[in-house]
């Protein structure tokens, strides 16, 4: 497994071959990592002048998880999103095998925040905050008016196969939780039709994942789940409870209403959507969510160690069942 000395002494090689500089002394650090990517900050010096990156990337160890799509067509993706007016950090470099740091590319760092508590609360955001809704309405459009033909090749996936991954997914920890059953009828009796054609789809649209400043929305993050699909998938996913970080009031990353969403989305070009569209992607979601947290602490003679932080995922499987029972049985809540 690689360490900061050997990720540091390739972006030295880098760095200098790339952008003719050098990885100024205590700009390496951390952020995050997950199952398969890593996440760093990093300062590249030119004479041009210090250039604030992000790495990512997946170690040379690190096998890559089946529904993600790879680093490099994450890149592209970003890219393409970029020349069409979605907000995204600017690729700076693909990695390639010469470069020794796996697979993964270089982007610039942007500066706002991420963290949905500070982007809901804080008073930087006041202004901002119920023009949110309709921004990231228009954020959505413009991803899902990106021209097919300009893609690179994606997964189809619709709803039914989005509810039948699901379900296998589900039927693997062994689990026979009754609200997620009954979930799995109510989404199988309310299912959609499919779209005449597909479109991209982010698939992982919502708080946690854009990059908010005083204005508005400055970057849309982690495209490892894109596909082609139904658009409303978007729509329905930032929806989700679990998203809106205790604000249930406003549907939309909570900061806004799916009405404000949904003009967003129209006045920058997108097709109108039926809520009922809107709200099976939202249960949908919040079953995909409730499954994976029941993932995070199941445990079998193959899963990994049982730390911390999964069993607290773990635990917020019955906030998931509370968000399905309000949309497949709202009158029989007490």
């Amino acid at each position: 497994m690689s360490g900061p000395a050997d990720i540091r002494s390739n972006l030295d090689r880098l760095a200098a071959r790339v952008f003719s500089g050098a990885v100024a002394e205590g700009s390496l650090l951390r952020l995050t990592g997950g199952a398969s990517q890593q996440t760093w900050s990093v300062d590249i010096v030119t004479p041009a002048g210090t250039l604030p990156l992000i790495l990512r990337h997946i170690p040379g160890d690190r096998a890559e998880i089946e529904r993600t799509v790879g680093p490099e067509t994450e890149a592209i993706l970003m890219r393409l999103a970029g020349a069409h007016g979605v907000p995204e950090p600017g690729v700076r470099h693909v990695l390639e095998p010469a470069d020794g740091l796996g697979r993964g590319f270089l982007s610039d760092r942007i500066a706002g925040e991420t963290l949905a508590r500070r982007i809901l609360r804080d008073a930087e955001f006041d202004a901002i905050r119920p023009r949110l809704a309709g921004l990231s309405g228009a954020a959505m459009a413009g991803i899902h008016a990106i021209p097919l033909d300009q893609l690179p090749s994606l997964l189809v996936k619709y709803a039914q196969d989005e509810l039948a991954d699901l379900r296998a997914s589900y039927r693997t920890t062994g689990a026979r939780v009754p609200t997620f059953e009954a979930a799995f009828r109510w989404l199988e009796d309310h299912m959609p039709q499919r779209p005449t054609t597909p479109c991209l789809v982010h698939g992982d649209f919502r708080n946690g994942n854009l990059i908010f400043g005083p204005e508005g929305i400055r970057a849309v993050l982690d495209w490892e789940l894109a596909h082609l699909g139904d658009p409303a998938q978007d729509l329905g996913w930032i929806t989700v409870n679990s998203w809106r970080f205790g604000a249930r009031d406003h549907p939309v990353g909570g900061f806004g209403s799916i009405e404000d969403m949904m003009a967003g989305y129209v006045a920058a070009g997108g097709a109108a959507i039926d809520t009922a569209r809107v709200l099976f992607w939202q249960a949908l979601g919040s079953l995909r969510w409730g499954v994976m947290c029941r993932q995070m602490s199941w445990r079998d003679e193959t899963a990994p160690p049982l730390v911390v932080e999964r069993a607290m995922i773990g635990r917020r499987v019955s906030e998931t069942e509370l968000d399905l029972l309000d949309i497949v049985a709202p009158d029989r809540r007490p």
